[in-house]
């Protein structure tokens, strides 16, 4: 790097990128991120992906500067390997290539215990709780079928965005980069995706493409993202499927033929999910998280109830099924397309109310001063000290709080603690073989309710 000129200002003057440089490192204990912590002789931390803890690894630098607080690198020489290790299934997989996995050099019973690690290491950091406090057993459990021998892969994506090259070839993003792996075929991919053949063929002028495969219908549906000024390219694949496409100007999703919706099956009924919108992607997570969250909520008949985040009206109509005719359950959810799905797949329940707006916007406007249960299922940057009060505040008798980030969730149930509500226990489901994220259940009462 050049020499700063001596009158350059100081912030002008950066340190040395460390890009490329390599350190021979001892590395430490898995971190949230799908990495792991070591730290140079000089003692700066690295974030080291493609390692395990107790191995002795060469580490290449893919992010960082001298005086940068922690780098980025990659495992690229393995030198004392843990014996929990194993050669990655996937060939798109390792230091520079796809960033879709996390895990894939580790046996699946580590990968979870790595999870656990990483989920008590925040609770304890961000809530100053341990397992014991939050009734988890440290455990996180696999779905039913995704239990497989070293080596192998369960076909669990439903979901899959391709991006496409320069050339008009599918790929995956490479970890933190936009630069593309191309792929002829995805190991966690679902066999409904696979059996598209996104990957065969060619995607001339097109930027993005979403496949999705329901797993309670046999409806196939792929989301279209030209570049700009690109057309829609005749799509032909190896089944029939729905297209859709991402308008340009607007960034709303249109239907070129076929349904706008897919068909999805969980707790005995149809859900219809339009648009490409949110669904569980793991084909049993639906099941697994609704069964999870009636068994902590308990719900009685003549409750009322709250379904924060809605999305389409999973745990809604859930709710409104086990509450009865007497009952009453309101739904929340941003997004317009999924309100207008939630009010279509809830019609036969008179007592059920969808409303469409931002959560923390739309709660305190309905007016609602009290409620028997709540279901809180926010983004991935959790639901905050605010909406946590407000729903405290309500004075439900049991709070579900389902959570895709653990850093997020331990925050926000340290709010629930300082508004007097306390864990009645906590489940964690691997729902995400491969990767780093896992989903959590966690059940809520008052604090002065004896356990």
């Amino acid at each position: 790097m050049p020499e700063a000129s001596a009158s350059a200002p100081a912030s002008d003057q950066l340190a040395a990128s460390l890009v490329g440089e390599e350190y021979e490192v001892e590395v430490g204990p898995v971190a949230h991120g799908g990495h792991c912590v070591a730290r140079t002789e000089s003692g700066q931390v690295l974030f080291v992906r493609h390692t395990l803890p107790g191995e002795r690894v060469v580490a290449r630098v893919t992010e960082g500067r001298a005086d940068s607080r922690f780098l980025r690198a990659d495992a690229v020489r393995i030198l004392d390997p843990a014996k929990d290790r194993v050669e990655a299934p996937c060939p798109f997989s390792g230091p520079g290539r796809c960033g879709g996995c996390d895990w894939q050099h580790v046996k699946p019973g580590a990968q979870r215990r790595f999870k656990a690690e990483v989920l008590t290491e925040q609770l304890q950091r961000l809530a100053g709780m341990t397992p014991e406090d939050v009734s988890w057993d440290g455990t996180v459990e696999p779905a039913p079928g995704d239990k497989v021998a070293p080596g192998e892969v369960p076909a669990w994506r439903t979901r899959v965005r391709y991006t496409i090259d320069d050339e008009g070839h599918a790929g995956l993003l490479k970890h933190r980069s936009h630069e593309v792996q191309r792929i002829d075929h995805c190991l966690i991919a679902a066999p409904g995706v696979e059996e598209l053949g996104i990957e065969a063929r060619e995607w001339p002028q097109i930027a993005t493409v979403d496949a999705i495969a329901a797993t309670g219908s046999a409806d196939r549906q792929v989301v279209l993202t030209p570049r700009p000024g690109g057309r829609l390219p005749l799509v032909e694949l190896n089944r029939e499927v729905s297209v859709l496409r991402v308008g340009e100007k607007d960034r709303a999703v249109h239907r070129v033929h076929g349904r706008d919706f897919v068909r999805e099956r969980a707790d005995g009924r149809t859900w219809r999910v339009g648009e490409g919108g949110f669904w569980q992607v793991h084909p049993q997570a639906a099941d697994l998280l609704v069964d999870a969250v009636m068994r902590g909520l308990t719900p009685r008949k003549g409750e009322t109830a709250l379904d924060l985040y809605c999305g389409v009206g999973l745990f809604a109509g859930a709710l409104a099924d086990r509450i009865g005719e007497k009952g009453a359950v309101l739904g929340i959810e941003a997004g317009k397309r999924a309100v207008a799905d939630a009010r279509k797949n809830l019609q036969d329940f008179p007592r059920v109310r969808i409303e469409h707006g931002k959560v923390e916007k739309v709660l305190p406007r309905t007016g609602i001063t009290e409620a028997d249960l709540v279901v809180l299922d926010p983004p991935r940057t959790g639901a905050g000290k605010q909406l946590v009060n407000h729903v405290a505040g309500l004075g439900p008798r049991r709070i579900a709080y389902v959570a895709c980030d653990p850093a997020a969730l331990a925050r926000d149930l340290s709010y629930f603690a300082t508004a007097g509500y306390r864990p009645r226990f906590l489940r964690a489901f691997d729902l995400f073989p491969m990767t780093q994220h896992m989903e959590c259940v966690a059940i809520l009462e008052p604090a002065g309710k004896a356990a």
